[in-house]
């Protein structure tokens, strides 16, 4: 067996590419050109030398809040150019064009465009005011000259209602009596008003307190605005209403312009000479002509300002962001003893050391330095990450597995099984070769326009759909497989693959579907008979059909991860794994549910009527008893026995020997080493205290830990197998379900409607019908297999053999700083 699987060709995605760790000596000179170029190839993973000094300890740290501050302004600019809705053309930026240089024009841009937006909000405040002042003007001049006629009569009904009330004298306030000591002096100064304008929705409220405040000796006049004007102060568009209060006294004059200000609300003075308010309408107009004009001018010339920045600040934002991450990576470097030179560590593939070489090379001579770069590798004591290498096709297949866990360092990848398991088994559940005909051409229509969705910023659900394109295609191509297995279009059988084989006993039988029927030739080539459809019979044969298909396909499946679990130890040298785990895992599943296997097939070849549910349960309850007609083959009495004895005894097999073989290995690999604390050899003096090699060398073998982590796993494993075949059977459900919703929305929504011999209904029927089988058959039902048979991956073949506990392979590259931002 090792002699064939060594002859074995490797695959790439079935485990993670090899890593070295490795230490590069790199001169000052040249630090940020070797951090570029490495960068710009992607392939190294830096680790981080300055984990305990805080950002604002680092070497580079102003060079960064340098990057960090033109990031801002070039978020500022682009946030200015959308707003003003202008569409920048790329173009093209110059080769030598240095940092410093952006940073100059960044500065000069940014302050032309504050000084801009200064100017321009000061005019449009001024413009806002204006055009209030002009409303005012014309609203409140028809409040004065409909009143003039009776400011007379109201000033003399004022005065009344403030110092009598008929026979009765009323005794004025204090602060009433310093306003108006008498009526005489009250004529002379006669009714004054106020006039300015409010927000739409605070006039009830405004209304109300200027009544309160003033004792009711006040007149209110109000007329709202034709359209919504820009407010000054918040510059939003509101509805406002004019007003004019009359009023008499100083004190009172007072407490309006307060409350007026507590309220918003914008005073303009109105004259009382309408020649006068002629000459102040026509300035205002001039006013806001000459107002209009500059501000158009202005904005103006401040889009023309955003346009000229507007072509570079793609390629500026770029370099920036990727001047960012050099020195963000520079900040990662630790300084050697000299100063001269910076150290930096980490990871990266066995096939790119000769890659970064190169690019070292390269940035040595490009930075004119005198001394190379010093690259070679180290030993590490930690895990080194994991990485694979994927294109188009199986990176989303690959994102399903890391979803449940990143796969450890050269593990077996259930991603290779994935490919091909997944949509079948979500075909299983799904199959009808009508919806795999829909779910075809949708992935189709995704893998056709792939060049021109990619480079588009899609929403998180088209997001979701895109990246799954061709876990759809291959769902989609097994769905059709299983629908022609099952022999369903929309439910609907048709004899495809020849005629039925299965005719009526006698030719005057009417209900061929329910009686009478008898085979009379070979079985149905291909899938399932068309004739069963329709028949007393139909749900008990598919039942039986399918549940025996679920437990089939649910062993092969837990036995793929059981057999992975041994490459997986044959790879990692772990000879205890195999001997005391994978092969009493393969005798307990095997003895039980392979045998259950076994006895379908045969059941199925033979034609038998034994019943397995009787042969399954008096296998434990009375093995010695005889089988009588449950008896499928010759030998199968002292097989159960045999299969019996061995599934008892793989339980002790899987708990007990590898605890304790252990725990000896433990005590003869040290033993005379009692004294091993004082830590006096060449090695441990290197350690430094809180490095992992030294937590490794004080770290002691805990037999009670192992002795339960085995006892976890036995007993989880023993009970898991049964839980897991059971859990195989949603291939059943989720089968049966889509199958009988299929035929409701066709037999009582679409024939339905077909039988009335009238177009509207007929129309309102096919829109059910489409609508019930886009909505819920290839959106509800597609998700729930899918989510389904992401299950059975997860939990019933992948915790077979899948640890799950590594780490991505995530290394310095500028390609994916964009998606990192976004």
């Amino acid at each position: 067996m090792d002699h064939f699987t060594d002859k074995l060709p490797q695959m790439d995605l079935m485990r993670s590419e090899k890593m070295t760790f490795v230490q590069l000596i790199i001169p000052a000179e040249s630090a940020h050109c070797c951090i570029t170029y490495l960068g710009q190839l992607g392939l190294l993973q830096f680790r981080d030398l300055n984990s305990e000094k805080s950002p604002f300890q680092r070497t580079f740290v102003n060079q960064v809040k340098r990057c960090a501050e033109m990031s801002r302004k070039l978020r500022f600019l682009m946030d200015q150019i959308n707003k003003a809705g202008i569409k920048s053309s790329l173009s093209v930026l110059q080769s030598d064009t240095h940092l410093e240089d952006i940073e100059t024009q960044l500065s000069e841009h940014e302050h032309e465009i504050i000084e801009m937006n200064s100017n321009s909000e000061k005019l449009q405040q001024s413009y806002n005011e204006l055009l209030e002042f002009k409303i005012v003007l014309q609203k409140a001049c028809g409040f004065l000259v409909s009143s003039h006629g009776q400011i007379v009569s109201e000033e003399r009904e004022l005065e009344e209602n403030a110092y009598s009330n008929g026979d009765f004298v009323e005794t004025p306030f204090l602060f009433e009596q310093e306003i108006v000591p008498g009526p005489s002096k009250s004529n002379q100064s006669g009714l004054r008003f106020i006039s300015g304008i409010i927000c739409k929705s605070k006039v009830l409220r405004f209304e109300r307190m200027l009544f309160r405040a003033t004792r009711g000796n006040m007149l209110f006049n109000q007329a709202p605005t034709d359209e919504q004007i820009m407010d000054p102060i918040s510059a939003e568009m509101v509805e406002k209403t004019v007003f004019v209060v009359f009023f008499s006294g100083e004190q009172a004059r007072r407490k309006i312009l307060k409350i007026c200000e507590a309220f918003g609300a914008n005073c303009y003075p109105v004259p009382e000479d309408i020649s006068k308010q002629t000459q102040i309408t026509q300035e205002v107009s001039s006013r806001l002509s000459d107002l209009e004009a500059t501000l158009d001018a202005g904005i103006r010339h401040r889009n023309k300002a955003l346009s000229s920045v507007g072509g570079h600040l793609a390629k500026w934002m770029d370099m920036v962001r990727r001047e960012k991450a050099v020195y963000d990576t520079l900040n990662m470097l630790n300084f050697d003893v000299t100063k001269k030179c910076l150290v930096a560590e980490g990871w990266c593939p066995i096939f790119a050391t000769t890659q970064i070489q190169d690019a070292l090379q390269r940035a040595t001579f490009d930075s004119n330095s005198q001394v190379g770069v010093i690259f070679h590798s180290l030993d590490a004591l930690e895990s080194p990450p994991t990485y694979f290498r994927t294109n188009n096709f199986t990176n989303p297949y690959q994102e399903i597995v890391d979803a449940y866990g990143v796969a450890r360092y050269q593990e077996a990848n259930p991603a290779v099984y994935t490919t091909i398991i997944f949509p079948f088994l979500f075909a299983v559940m799904f199959g009808d070769w009508g919806h795999g005909i829909c779910l075809l051409l949708g992935a189709l229509v995704l893998i056709a326009h792939e060049r021109k969705l990619s480079n588009q910023r899609l929403g998180s659900f088209m997001e979701m759909l895109f990246g799954g394109r061709y876990v759809i295609l291959l769902m989609s191509l097994f769905s059709m497989y299983c629908g022609l297995i099952y022999n369903e279009f929309f439910s609907v059988p048709f004899h495809i693959f020849g005629a039925s084989a299965y005719k009526c006993r006698d030719m005057s039988c009417r209900d061929a579907h329910t009686t009478g029927l008898v085979k009379y030739r070979e079985p149905y080539p291909f899938g399932v008979d068309p004739s069963w459809r329709g028949s007393r019979s139909e749900l008990p044969f598919l039942n039986s059909l399918k549940m025996k298909m679920s437990i089939l396909f649910g062993v092969v499946h837990m036995n793929l991860g059981i057999m992975l679990s041994y490459f997986n130890a044959r790879f990692f040298g772990s000879s205890l794994d195999i001997r005391y785990q994978f092969v009493p895992q393969m005798i307990f599943l095997n003895s039980l549910f392979g045998y259950l296997s076994l006895l379908i097939v045969v059941k199925w070849c033979t034609g038998s009527q034994a019943d397995l549910y009787h042969i399954m349960i008096y296998m434990f309850l009375s093995p010695f008893d005889m089988l009588g007609e449950n008896e499928l083959f010759w030998g199968q009495r002292p097989l159960q026995i045999l299969l019996l004895l061995l599934a008892l005894i793989a339980v002790p097999w899987m708990l007990f020997p590898k605890p304790f073989i252990l725990k000896k290995l433990h005590n003869e690999r040290f033993e005379g080493r009692n004294y091993g604390v004082l830590n006096t050899s060449e090695i441990d003096l290197e350690v430094e205290p809180d490095s992992a090699r030294a937590m490794q060398h004080h770290d002691d073998f805990n037999f009670s830990e192992v002795f339960v982590h085995q006892m976890i796993h036995s007993i989880e494993f023993v009970l898991g197998s049964v839980s897991n075949t059971a859990s195989y059977l949603r291939l059943w459900a989720l089968s049966l379900a889509h199958s009988e919703l299929s035929t409701v929305f066709y037999e009582k929504v679409l024939l339905l409607a077909w039988g009335y011999d009238n177009l509207l209904i007929r129309l309102v029927g096919l829109v059910v019908f489409a609508f019930a089988t886009a909505f819920i058959l290839l959106m509800m039902e597609t998700l729930s297999a899918f989510l389904h048979a992401l299950r059975l991956h997860w939990v019933e073949f992948q915790n077979k053999f899948y640890h799950g506990d590594g780490y991505k392979f995530r290394p310095f590259s500028f390609a994916t700083l964009a998606d990192d931002e976004n």
